[in-house]
């Protein structure tokens, strides 16, 4: 249902509905009020009357109410979404778990329930904490059948995910089908979209210099943490919740799972992990980030359960003052004249990724060197919204994952005004455009033809509606 908010619709970890892989076909002269019990896969679940199945999963009536609770609990606004769109959405999500069900698209087990301590985590604090009135809420008896909830949500979200990237991963666009999508946008009754202000911004990062003392004594702590586990038997799971610097993976104990098909962290990374056997820890080894060792703690075919302890050397404040000396040397040639800002860059710079560029930063999004000021990431307009065009900043001190202290120099090179699409200019969005174009008329045919071939019936009110698409199977 193009028209419908998709960030409003996934709010917290998904709508909470009770899910099975087996059905029982509901007959039309049963009404849905006097369902009171559905038995799926040996269990039975108590139910308010079922709204719809669509292949093995059944959709309870509570479920549109449900979900419009939790998507005014996570503070987001209904708007003039109505129960229909909000119960087409239901129908979606289901029919793409389904089909990946019937494709055999694996799902990672072990990753899902890995999730669910920090979603816990976040929807607790909407409860002020009380897992009483949350257990209240979803109307669940124990902490424990809430976590098995949630890990089917999980699962067939990740299912339903799947399925979307495999239905689109085959589309492709040529130049010529781009140049057809703008010709038909500019001869259509609202036109070509407009283009907000856009800037083209470079930047000179200068990073501390980690000294060899710093190194050494990361890699030695690492090896200490190796002997205690297999010497003395400690715990690597509890080492890693004291001790590692990587924030995205210390809730789940530093776990991730990697796939030999799928490239997932950096290589040096995946190097060190596929070469291991199970139970065995690595030594210390480098990477961007920083120091880390490895524990494999499962092999599964293709996919890799390992932890990671990850420790960043120490900046000692001998490096940052020397580099806070660089940065501002480097200003004062940039406004004597004694060299341009993009020479500059070119010999000074500390980022690989706008060195050889003369510091011109790439838009992550868009792959070109142009941001447009509304859709700016917030710390970087920050940064230069008061800069006039060519005006070199004062010296910034900043950070990011791999070097948490840095220093930059930063410059509006140019600035392109509100304007209308243009063809040449603007070629990469518009390419965008045209491919995401291309990707729902490709999910729309692949949703007509997948609910003909699958068993969906829908009852009660949820009939009168309009569908986008032809769920009655009435046309």
């Amino acid at each position: 249902m193009k028209s419908i908010n998709k960030n409003i619709l996934s709010v917290f970890f998904g709508s909470f509905v009770l899910l099975g892989f087996s059905q029982e076909i509901i007959k039309d002269e049963v009404k849905t009020s006097e369902i009171k019990e559905i038995k799926l896969t040996g269990n039975r679940i108590k139910a308010d009357g079922v709204s719809a199945v669509v292949g093995d999963f059944i959709i309870l009536d509570s479920e549109v109410n449900r979900r419009k609770a939790q998507i005014k609990a996570a503070g987001g606004n209904l708007g003039d979404i109505t129960d229909c769109e909000l119960f087409g959405s239901v129908l979606e999500e289901k029919l793409y778990a389904h089909q990946a069900i019937q494709d055999s698209i694996v799902i990672n087990e072990l990753q899902i329930r890995s999730q669910i301590d920090q979603q816990m985590q976040g929807i607790l604090g909407e409860f002020d904490g009380s897992m009483t009135k949350l257990l209240d809420f979803y109307k669940k008896d124990s902490e424990e059948a809430l976590r098995e909830e949630i890990y089917e949500i999980n699962k067939n979200q990740s299912l339903a995910s799947q399925m979307r990237d495999k239905v689109i991963s085959e589309v492709e666009i040529t130049p010529e089908e781009v140049r057809q999508f703008f010709n038909e946008l500019k001869s259509s009754e609202n036109g070509l979209p407009t283009f907000g202000t856009e800037l083209q911004i470079s930047n000179i990062v200068v990073i501390p210099e980690i000294t060899e003392e710093s190194k050494n004594a990361t890699i030695e702590k690492l090896k200490g943490f190796k002997k205690d586990v297999e010497d003395n038997g400690a715990s690597f799971t509890t080492k890693v919740l004291f001790f590692t610097e990587d924030t995205g993976s210390k809730a789940t104990g530093g776990l991730y799972t990697l796939n030999r098909k799928r490239p997932r962290m950096v290589k040096e990374f995946r190097d060190v992990a596929f070469s291991l056997q199970e139970g065995q820890i690595s030594d210390p080894f480098k990477s961007i980030f920083g120091y880390h060792i490895i524990l494999l703690e499962k092999i599964r075919g293709q996919e890799y359960d390992v932890r990671h302890i990850l420790i960043r050397p120490e900046i000692t404040p001998d490096a940052i003052e020397a580099a806070q000396k660089k940065i501002n040397d480097i200003r004062v040639k940039i406004l004597d004249g004694s060299v341009t800002f993009t020479e500059a860059a070119k010999e000074f710079s500390d980022e690989k990724e706008t060195k050889n560029e003369g510091g011109r930063m790439i838009n992550p999004i868009t792959q070109d060197f142009n941001f447009e000021l509304t859709k700016m990431e917030p710390d970087v307009y920050a940064q230069v919204q008061d800069l006039k065009d060519n005006e070199v900043s004062p010296v910034i001190q900043d950070g990011d994952r791999e070097n948490p202290i840095k220093f930059k120099l930063m410059m509006v090179t140019d600035r392109i005004n509100d304007h209308e699409a243009d063809f040449a200019k603007d070629y990469l969005k518009i390419k965008k455009l045209a491919l995401q174009d291309k990707h729902f008329d490709a999910i729309t045919k692949w949703q007509k033809e997948t609910i003909e071939s699958t068993f969906v019936k829908i009852n009660g009110e949820y009939r009168d509606c309009e569908f986008t698409g032809n769920w009655l199977k009435n046309r």
